[in-house]
């Protein structure tokens, strides 16, 4: 896949220190898949939807700018910026194009890669995401980071934990619920407050009527953070798209439902017209 190491650290153009892992298939001619990881998480958030998938496909997750184990430099983030850094890592490992599926915050900036990259993007997953928040999202976004900067983050997890996961995932797995309530914990409030900021003022609806790929629009029944009604907007938006409603699923359905997301990441790929290498 043009790169040895299955994980490692590079620098983006602008010198931010990006951390990666490469898994999955080391088959030359395995379908590629770039996965990208919600606002406050980590790539941690694609570990189920990772295993299920094994070695039928090759897999890219990173940690974005100002996330998890990357660089903490705060500043004016963009969806843009965000595809970019995302553009260069694919060019560090060697990949000169893949499927990319993205999850919330994940999504705006993977449609912001096919948007911007359109040769570079074979398929794209856009998992419980939108192209636009609305009027007030600058606001309302800007709002939330400050009340991450008054009442601090960890006043704010309980609340999160309850839009990220349905009722009944709380109670059965708590220590997937706890992992990712340290993961956001360990944020940098200025890195938050600058990613806030970004998807308040993201627009991506300008790309949509472009995308002639495969596109799997995917979101969770109960998902209230980014509701069924925006992934219909992207479904009717994107032609030849496909919309799948994951019943009983919230906001991080490739963490509470990854056998449903990997099946259907799967078939994005099959539709994409390259057959993924056999599981062994």
């Amino acid at each position: 896949m043009g790169q040895d190491n299955p994980s490692g650290n590079f620098r983006t153009s602008d010198g931010c220190a990006i951390s990666y892992s490469l898994c999955g298939s080391r088959d030359a001619g395995a379908k590629r898949l770039a996965l990208i990881h919600s606002l406050a998480l980590d790539r941690s958030i694609w570990d189920g939807v990772v295993h299920e998938l094994g070695d039928r496909t090759a897999i890219l997750t990173y940690d974005c700018r100002g996330h998890g184990k990357s660089e903490r430099r705060a500043g004016s983030y963009t969806a843009e910026l965000f595809a970019r850094d995302l553009a260069e890592l694919m060019d560090h490992v060697g990949w000169p194009s893949a499927a990319v599926a993205g999850c919330s915050m994940g999504g705006c900036v993977a449609q912001a890669f096919a948007g911007r990259y359109a040769a570079r993007a074979t398929a794209l997953g856009l998992v419980d995401t939108t192209a636009w928040y609305g009027e007030d999202a600058p606001q309302q976004w800007r709002e939330r980071a400050g009340v991450a900067r008054t009442k601090g983050l960890t006043g704010m997890v309980a609340f999160q934990n309850t839009r990220w996961f349905g009722d009944g995932f709380r109670a059965e797995h708590p220590e997937i619920v706890k992992a990712m309530g340290d993961v956001f914990l360990a944020n940098d409030l200025d890195c938050y407050a600058a990613t806030c900021a970004m998807l308040g003022d993201a627009d991506l609806r300008p790309y949509l009527p472009s995308m002639k790929i495969p596109v799997a629009v995917i979101v969770g029944e109960e998902d209230f953070a980014t509701p069924v009604a925006m992934a219909e907007y992207l479904h009717d938006a994107i032609v030849g798209s496909t919309l799948t409603i994951l019943k009983g699923a919230r906001h991080l359905a490739p963490v509470e439902s990854p056998e449903q997301i990997a099946s259907q990441l799967l078939e994005l790929l099959r539709r994409n017209g390259v057959a993924t290498t056999t599981s062994s």
